[in-house]
């Protein structure tokens, strides 16, 4: 399908996939936010609790007005981490897998961010 341009000839529209909102705190267009706003900083988080996109727990607990819950192994293979540099959705398996690189575009992500993971995923 395409749309009649003025010299009669057909453009082709391409859908671009939407990306999900991302709530928090100062976002810029790459998820990073006003606790975490390094560099690397560029995923966000779907809460287990309320299937929201937040920037960090932090956000989360600030806006959201109820308690975080932690992703259990059982739904590890569920979309709940977005990367803010190209807009794919990981499960939670394949983010803890990926070396802190983006499987669809190769950008960087946190290593530090290993260090709270408890915050978001249920310990093995």
């Amino acid at each position: 399908m395409g749309q009649e341009r003025g010299d009669g000839q057909r453009a082709v529209l391409i859908a671009r996939p939407v990306r999900p909102v991302v709530n928090g705190v100062s976002l810029d267009a790459e998820t990073r936010c006003g606790h975490y706003h390094g560099p690397l900083d560029i995923i966000a988080i779907k809460m287990r609790c309320c299937h929201a996109y937040y920037a960090c727990r932090e956000c989360h607990d600030e806006l959201a007005g109820h308690a975080a819950k932690v992703w259990p192994v059982a739904e590890w293979d569920q979309a709940a981490i977005l990367c803010g540099a190209c807009g794919a959705e990981l499960s939670v398996q394949d983010y803890l897998g990926c070396a802190s690189r983006c499987p669809s575009c190769a950008a960087r992500f946190n290593p530090g961010c290993a260090n709270h993971h408890h915050l978001y995923f249920e310990p093995i």
